[in-house]
């Protein structure tokens, strides 16, 4: 599994010309889910996301939570973070969870970031959507279930 979160100033995600979600400061994060993939491995990169000090102190360091800022959460499921371009320039994607596999856990993890309080967003799984930000920093951060 892997979380790309970028620290934001605000994001939101179109689906047919109509937000469907939309958040302030927090964190906007592209959600991947490969073919082995559980909720044991979600839960540990949700805690592990949740419990991230990636936000400024009043001496500019990096040392306040997502719940330290009020931060909010915007969660996009996206297969292409499983793309593999060893071979050619056409992108393979079949370490990417199958589509039900992965919706049923995309949604458990939406579930679970719902249970800390936070406000949170979501794309809508399969769709074409159009993902707007303001990366604050920049800040981007990778985390990898086979890094963790």
């Amino acid at each position: 599994m892997r979380f790309v979160i970028q620290r934001v100033t605000h994001s939101s995600v179109t689906v047919d010309s109509k937000i469907v979600g939309e958040i302030n400061k927090g964190f906007l994060v592209l959600i991947g889910v490969s073919g082995t993939d559980t909720k044991e491995i979600a839960d540990k990169l949700i805690k592990k996301m949740l419990g991230l000090r990636i936000f400024e102190d009043e001496n500019g360091k990096t040392n306040l939570s997502l719940e330290d800022v009020g931060g909010e959460l915007l969660l996009i499921s996206q297969f292409t973070l499983y793309a593999d371009c060893k071979k050619g320039n056409r992108p393979s994607f079949t370490d990417a969870g199958g589509p039900d596999m992965a919706n049923e856990l995309y949604e458990y993890i939406i579930d679970e970031c719902k249970k800390s309080g936070k406000k949170v967003e979501k794309g809508i799984f399969g769709a074409d959507m159009k993902v707007e930000l303001l990366n604050d920093g920049p800040f981007t951060v990778i985390l990898d279930s086979e890094k963790l």
